[in-house]
């Protein structure tokens, strides 16, 4: 096995949408990588009630959590490229070279490979790192897939049609929000939803001490500060109307909403806001870049042999 991740094998009949939209009775799916991202992913999938696992096969050594979706494991790349047509790349960047350096003699244009993998573009795949005429797109979500809340962007490969975006789409949806765009929104989408995520935690961490230091209890304020950015989000979402319209609805002339706005205006929440994306989606390119590095490769005999070179701080700290 090549990586650090562990490598997630499973065959599913979604009975309902994605087998009509795919018009075939299985969809064989499998996964490279273990992480956050892929557990995500499959559960979002699993959790959709659309049918149940087929085809169950465990492994000793893979993670606790993997265990309550009941998928199959496996420890070999090449296994999950034969026995799949949709082909998840959920590894860490620096690893992609040596994974599709070992399974792309198993590549055929029947698979259609799905990159969740930061920072390393269609054109690479496509171009360095796959064998010819190979279907790619690439998939940027966020953690909340876990609960079918997620935000997810995808973009077309050169060679991915229409077809292959409905079938990502239809499969993904019960992951959440499903979106298509070009491939210089991916890393706009990781600052805006991937943090962003992070940046709600905080503003709900932050209206729960408010309402904590008005004298609610602590486990109280918690819940309905969670509570109200949820059903602030859906309404958001549902409505399809623009944030400062729904603002204005709540604002009162003299009521406490606006005095309350006031203040967060005061310190600055939403100059803060767009910095934290800015500065997360520019931490981003020089966090990722790196990691890439120089890849050189060429074709021998249809095989493909890759040169490259990972962070020296991966190869101080000897890898996952």
């Amino acid at each position: 096995m090549s990586g650090c991740g562990l490598i997630i094998l499973y065959t599913c009949r979604q009975k309902a949408a994605v087998e009509q939209r795919m018009e075939k009775p299985d969809l064989n799916i499998g996964f490279i990588g273990a992480g956050n991202m892929a557990f995500g992913i499959t559960k979002g999938i699993l959790c959709s009630g659309e049918g149940p696992c087929l085809e169950i096969l465990w492994s000793t050594l893979f993670p606790p959590w993997f265990q309550e979706l009941g998928v199959a494991v496996t420890h070999s790349n090449t296994e999950v490229v034969t026995a799949s047509r949709l082909v998840f790349l959920a590894v860490k960047p620096h690893l992609i070279p040596r994974v599709l350096a070992e399974i792309a003699p198993s590549v055929t244009r029947e698979h259609v490979i799905i990159s969740v993998a930061a920072g390393v573009t269609i054109a690479t795949l496509e171009e360095q790192l796959l064998p010819p005429e190979s279907v790619v797109l690439r998939l940027m979500p966020n953690l909340p897939c876990m609960v079918q809340e997620g935000a997810l962007l995808f973009s077309l490969g050169s060679r991915a049609g229409p077809q292959e975006g409905a079938v990502l789409k239809a499969l993904l949806a019960p992951c959440g929000l499903v979106e298509e765009g070009p491939e210089v929104w991916i890393d706009t989408h990781t600052g805006l939803s991937g943090s962003g995520v992070a940046f709600v935690y905080l503003f709900a961490e932050a209206l729960a001490e408010g309402a904590v230091k008005m004298g609610m209890p602590t486990a109280v304020a918690q819940r309905i500060a969670a509570q109200t950015i949820l059903g602030a989000g859906r309404l958001l979402r549902d409505s399809g109307r623009h944030p400062a319209q729904l603002r204005s609805d709540v604002c009162t002339p003299g009521g406490t909403t606006i005095y309350g706005l006031h203040a967060l205006e005061l310190g600055g929440l939403r100059a803060a806001a767009m910095g934290a994306v800015e500065a997360a989606t520019e931490r981003w390119f020089m966090e990722v870049q790196p990691q890439i590095s120089a890849i050189n490769y060429r074709s021998v005999f249809g095989k493909y042999e890759l040169k490259y070179y990972i962070l020296q701080s991966y190869l101080v700290m000897g890898g996952c």
